[in-house]
């Protein structure tokens, strides 16, 4: 098994190595696809706008993204995936020959497994989500499939393959992820998006469910981790791996720590949740003004511009635990502020406007 690994791993290096060799002056690219592709930016960018276009969508292009992450953390814990950038020091593959050269980017030290990637994962369920939904627009409620409806389906999932393949080569470039990995990511993203096709409660949840939903996924990680550790398997020895072959040691993160991630996305799903069941969201988004066009396109400018300012604020790193509930606090005020106090203040601004106007 070790062995069939060992040569899996290195045809991982020698694609990393044959992609930083032929396309070295695209180095930009490639990060910027990394980065373009982090939940993050779900969450900043793509929620904001769905959710005020459609808030069905947004709501389970939220809970793709958390359940996935979820999932992929708990994968990574179980398969103890490697990462390039650590095992092409480590291995003993290249005994009897050289290792081949691979560089290193500031996103490439991840401190987390490697199997499957985050990355890969995580764009695959968001944008199966947004090209899925799309699709449903274009059907109608007759769910008429014309000529129009067949040139914008292969334009859609043409789109969908060609952001996988670039979220795919950028993580194998970076040497973030081996190719096995990136394509585990792609397959179980998709997977968990066709899943959440074919649940309908979360459209919904109570604010008791919301916190039940958030206290499971907390408690079973927490658990996996505590029970693994009684028994001397530390899911944390990837950390000591990225500190030690990082090329450069301010590359190394701690918001790519597995429970930075948990408290991440256990805060946004915490927070859609108070959103969601909160006077503000009833009396704007479920009023009157929710689906007219002014007040959607203001909350959706709105929404963007305060996330961009609120995503400047980054926690202190220093103290651990100080870090995951800042973060966990940041993390829940973007669905607050999306999803109720935004569209709460747009709704009374344009209510004044009415009332002068008459």
């Amino acid at each position: 098994m070790e062995t069939s690994m060992d040569i899996l791993h290195d045809a991982g290096i020698q694609a990393t190595h044959w992609l930083q060799q032929r396309f070295q002056g695209s180095q930009d690219w490639f990060l910027f696809i990394s980065f373009a592709a982090d939940l993050r930016n779900a969450f900043f960018v793509l929620f904001p706008i769905w959710f005020h276009c459609s808030q069905a969508v947004g709501v389970r292009l939220i809970w793709v993204a958390v359940i996935g992450d979820w999932l992929n953390l708990v994968f990574k814990w179980i398969l103890f995936g490697e990462r390039p950038y650590w095992w092409v020091h480590e291995t003993d593959y290249y005994s009897n020959t050289s290792a081949p050269e691979i560089q290193q980017f500031p996103l490439t030290c991840e401190t987390g497994p490697g199997s499957p990637s985050g990355h890969a994962m995580g764009a695959a369920g968001v944008y199966y989500v947004m090209v899925t939904a799309l699709l449903s627009a274009a059907m109608g409620k007759n769910q008429s499939r014309t000529l129009k409806y067949w040139v914008l389906w292969v334009l859609l999932w043409t789109g969908f393959w060609a952001v996988q393949v670039c979220v795919c080569l950028s993580r194998v470039f970076i040497a973030a992820h081996f190719p096995h990995q990136v394509i585990a990511g792609v397959i179980s993203g998709m997977a968990v998006a066709k899943a959440f096709q074919h649940i309908h409660c979360i459209y919904h949840a109570s604010l008791r469910q919301y916190l039940g939903v958030t206290f499971f996924l907390f408690s079973f990680a927490l658990g996996f981790y505590l029970l693994l550790r009684a028994v001397d398997v530390d899911l944390l020895w990837t950390l000591e791996k990225a500190q030690k072959w990082c090329s450069h040691p301010e590359w190394v993160h701690i918001d790519t720590t597995p429970f930075a991630s948990l408290l991440r996305n256990l805060g946004i799903l915490f927070g859609l949740g108070l959103a969601l069941n909160s006077h503000m969201y009833l009396e704007s988004c479920r009023g009157k003004q929710g689906q007219q066009l002014p007040f959607c396109l203001g909350c959706v400018i709105t929404s963007l511009l305060v996330l961009h300012l609120f995503d400047a604020f980054k926690p202190p790193s220093h103290m651990q635990l100080l870090f995951y509930i800042l973060s966990f606090c940041k993390s829940a005020a973007v669905p607050l502020a999306t999803v109720g106090l935004i569209p709460y203040c747009i709704s009374q601004l344009l209510a004044t406007q009415d009332k002068k106007a008459v």
